[in-house]
Formats: C-alpha cells, sequence, structure tokens
C-alpha cells in the first residue's frame, strides 16, 4: 500500500525502521527563516531529514519572479537523491502542525511523478502529542538515484493566468486569508490585494482545530461551494508565493477533487509589473 495524501502517527510510528520510507521535515516561518532548521537540530522525527523551504523546496528569487519560484530541475533530483529517495521509496512529509509547508514537497514530488508522497496529518505537534520518539541532531540517508521530469501539465504561467481569470469556465483560487485577499492586513508583499476575478479559499478552511485535515466529505463541500459548475480540472490555485495553495491542492485531492493547477509565482510574481490589475474586493 502506498500513502498518496495523508498518514496518520501511528502509521508512521510503525514504519519508522522501513528503509523503503524517507521522512523529511519541512517546518518553516517565513519571518525567522531559520527557525525550522534550528528546532530540526533539537528535536525531529527520528531519520528525517531536512527540507528548508528558501532553499530546497524553492530557486533564487529573480526580479521578475515571485518570492518562492519551483526549485530548478536538476538542483531538485540531485536533493531528492541525496535524501535517498527514488521511486521505490515512500516519502512522508511533515511540518510543524498544520501542513502548509509539507505540502510543497508533497506538490512538488508529484510534480516530478512521484505519487508515494503523503503528509503527516497534524504534524510534528501532534506526533509529539502522542508521545512518539524524537531524535536531535542531523541525519544523512543512503543516497538513491532520483529519476523524474516535471509535468508541466500541472501549472500555469502568468500569461495563462491573464488568460483565464475572467473566463466564467475557469475558477482562479486565492488560498491566502480573506484579509489579505480583500488587501486588509498585508505585511508580506509591497502591494496587497488579489489577482481580479479571482475567489477566495483560505487553506486554513480545509483544518479542524488540531490542525488535522477535515475529512474528505466536509472538504468536498467546502471547495464545491466555491467552485460551483466549475470542475477542479479548471481550477488554477494560487496564493502568495506558491507555498499555502499547494495546502489547497492536498485538500482537494484529499476530498477526490482532482486536476486543479498550481500557478506557482502567485500574487508575489504577478505584482512585480505595476501595469497589472489588483483588486482588494470580492469580485
Amino acid at each position: 500500500m502506498i500513502y498518496k495524501t495523508l498518514i496518520s502517527s501511528e502509521i508512521l510510528a510503525r514504519h519508522l525502521n522501513d528503509p523503503d520510507w524517507v521522512v523529511v521535515d519541512c517546518r518553516f516561518d517565513l519571518q525567522k527563516p531559520e527557525w525550522g532548521q534550528e528546532e530540526y537540530q533539537l528535536a525531529h522525527i527520528p531519520g528525517a531529514v531536512y527540507a528548508h523551504l528558501n532553499h530546497d523546496l524553492a530557486s533564487p528569487v529573480t526580479p521578475s519572479s515571485g518570492r518562492h519560484p519551483l526549485p530548478q530541475p536538476e538542483d531538485f533530483i540531485t536533493l531528492l537523491s541525496q535524501w535517498g529517495i527514488d521511486s521505490t521509496k515512500q516519502v512522508i512529509a511533515y511540518d510543524l502542525s498544520a501542513g502548509q509547508f509539507a505540502a510543497r514537497l508533497w506538490w512538488l514530488l508529484r510534480f516530478y511523478h512521484h505519487p508515494a508522497v503523503a503528509v503527516l496529518d497534524g504534524g510534528f505537534t501532534l506526533w509529539t502529542e502522542g508521545n512518539h520518539p524524537t531524535r536531535s541532531g542531523s541525519e544523512h540517508n543512503q543516497p538513491a538515484k532520483f529519476i523524474g521530469i516535471p509535468d508541466s501539465a500541472m501549472t500555469v504561467n502568468i500569461s495563462d493566468v491573464e488568460g483565464i481569470r475572467l473566463n466564467p469556465e475557469f475558477r482562479l483560487m486565492d488560498a491566502r486569508s480573506n484579509g489579505r485577499f480583500l488587501g486588509e492586513g498585508e505585511t508580506i508583499d509591497p502591494v496587497a490585494g488579489h489577482i481580479p476575478g479571482a475567489v477566495n479559499h483560505f487553506y486554513g478552511l480545509n483544518l479542524n482545530p488540531d490542525n488535522t485535515l477535515k475529512d474528505p466529505d466536509a472538504l468536498r463541500s467546502s471547495f464545491k461551494a466555491i467552485l460551483g459548475p466549475v470542475g477542479p480540472d479548471h481550477t488554477v490555485v494560487y496564493c502568495g508565493s506558491g507555498i499555502t495553495a499547494t495546502h489547497n491542492l492536498l485538500a482537494m485531492e484529499h476530498a477526490g477533487l482532482a486536476g486543479a493547477r498550481l500557478y506557482p509565482g502567485s500574487w508575489s510574481e504577478w505584482i512585480r509589473d505595476p501595469n497589472r490589475p489588483c483588486s482588494t474586493h470580492t469580485d
């Protein structure tokens, strides 16, 4: 059996010594970029390697890009190989609790045609609350040979967004909080608001109070209320920089609504050109 969306702490605990499983710690704080790696050094799930959002799950920012461009294929494939990931491995990604950073690695592996990847439901918080073991320091796996190419059909670019944002046959979905969507309380990007024509589905709505993912029926109902008659295959998700949008993609997949695409550049790329329209109200 392979796990493709979520996995519980209990199941992971039974596989800690499984040589065909690779665990990746994705804890991160956008305001304190080194916090996650420092926390990893103090305590992590035994056997886990660490993935730094800025250095490992993204490539350097350019004058025209968003804040977290997708990693360069050659660099990412080399990194996956160093982590011991190949086509035979079940990968488990986790972060502190909600899964928004782990979902980035989940999506990236699927982008490279590796379906055996799941996010730890409730993350490191529920892992420790369940009295499961932890370890300190750094860990390394036996290198493997990852083979894969990016699936361009899973993404859209800025020109595509221009073409679909006002097309009633598509949904452009913003995963940021409603406040940021409406241009209120923006603290990360220099311009507030959203891409005109977009609808808002905050990724936090995917979660139960304990930061586990809601059940598939509840997720399906929530997304269908936003999508209306539009199918997931005509849905594009974005956020501030292509991170929390992947949480919506994970939730949709878990709900049986597969096929939505990611706009990796997201809002932080869109606003690079001051001539592109921006909105601060519900369209």
